[in-house]
């Protein structure tokens, strides 16, 4: 015969109290912390299958207390992940850095987790669910992933509904290898562009593997902020100054920066701007200097997914593999540069980093392998030394 679980009590005048109850058929923690305003003694209860549970909820409860935190009981993963991107993400692009946060939340976090809550959540259960992703996403998507648990526990913290951030205690695991990053080479390259020639995304593919902006970049630029006839002295330009990004920003500081434009970009633009005038002319609508300069059919701004939804088409009519992206046009602006010998530091300043060793690091595998100027410029120094070295040598 199993003998009842007996009443445990700690000693002392309203210490804490833990004892089995038979009706719940649980073990019931009696927490003893202090007096409210009114003079009652505060003293609420705990329930758990065994006193190892019930002594940690007391310690739990106790840390809210002295905290100030005291999370909701049934506040959960889902929860804490949907108020983050209701409200941590205010003036973000809902498109661009909302729309991707919660398309990846819904389809690899919230059916997994989301169930859990959060005050229970523990740093196995993050390892355990990054664990099970990793056979099917690359290594940076779960990063991302843990970016966005730790945020929206972040946020939930400065509300007052979590005490602690399992997260921050987890590393993401290695997951599958990622789909490199390329370049189109010359020939690929005019092929493209041939391709595009009779749509609306010639110009912008122009613009971006001929200047090297980024594509975000590209959709909200404005005519007035493209100087095709500019005063004397000084040559055709494009002003990059804002973004798709939050205000308008441009990715950093650097980023915000002035480019010259080849003659090709000139007389494509050029063409552009006849043909939207009369575009818009045809069907009613005001022309403005200030507008954007490439837009959908009926004067909306460009969409991220519309652009690379038309891309693809454009490469498969190209003749290559329809896997390429608009953002690999930058990466085909430094590798055609660098194939053709332009120094990394120019390169840097053209496509907007803070330095030569942000391009360095994020194009590495654009860049010539080998850097011939230190031996070319040896070469010119000792061209006067008429064999000193065979005769050192000797």
């Amino acid at each position: 015969m199993t003998e009842t679980p007996k009443r445990t009590t700690r000693a002392g005048h309203g210490a804490d109290t833990i004892y089995w109850d038979p009706v719940k058929k649980s073990y019931v923690g009696a927490v003893s912390l202090g007096y409210a305003p009114n003079g009652k003694r505060r003293r609420p209860k705990v329930y758990g299958k065994t006193k190892t549970e019930v002594r940690q909820k007391i310690r739990d409860l106790k840390k809210e207390v002295q905290t100030g935190v005291k999370a909701p009981a049934n506040y959960t993963v889902t929860d804490a992940v949907n108020d983050w991107l209701e409200r941590g993400l205010k003036g973000r692009d809902e498109k661009g850095t909302i729309g991707k946060n919660r398309s990846m939340a819904n389809k690899h976090l919230i059916p997994l987790i989301g169930k859990a809550k959060l005050k229970e959540l523990s740093a196995d259960d993050v390892d355990d669910w990054l664990d099970s992703r990793a056979e099917f996403l690359a290594t940076r998507s779960l990063r991302d992933l843990l970016a966005i648990l730790r945020r929206s526990i972040a946020h939930a913290q400065r509300r007052d509904k979590a005490a602690r951030n399992v997260a921050l205690l987890v590393t993401a695991p290695e997951g599958r290898p990622g789909r490199p990053s390329k370049a189109l080479n010359l020939e690929q390259a005019k092929a493209v562009l041939v391709a595009a020639r009779p749509s609306r995304l010639y110009a912008y593919l122009v613009v971006s593997l001929l200047s090297g902006v980024r594509t975000e970049e590209a959709r909200p630029l404005t005519w007035d902020h493209v100087f095709l006839s500019p005063l004397e002295g000084a040559p055709p330009h494009v002003a990059v100054w804002r973004s798709v990004r939050k205000h308008g920003e441009t990715k950093t500081r650097k980023s915000r920066r002035t480019i010259a434009l080849p003659k090709q970009v000139v007389d494509v633009l050029e063409e552009h701007s006849r043909w939207q005038r009369q575009e818009r002319a045809s069907k009613g609508m005001e022309w403005s200097p200030a507008g954007r300069v490439f837009t959908t059919r009926s004067g909306e701004p460009l969409d991220a997914a519309n652009v690379r939804r038309d891309f693809k088409a454009i490469v498969k009519k190209a003749g290559l593999e329809p896997e390429w992206t608009p953002r690999e046009l930058r990466h085909s602006f430094v590798s055609l540069l660098s194939d053709h010998g332009i120094p990394l530091e120019r390169i840097a300043l053209l496509v907007g980093h803070s330095s030569q060793a942000t391009t360095e690091a994020v194009y590495r595998k654009q860049l010539r392998p080998v850097i011939t100027q230190g031996a070319e410029a040896m070469d010119e120094i000792f061209a006067d030394d008429d064999g000193g070295a065979e005769a050192h040598g000797a």
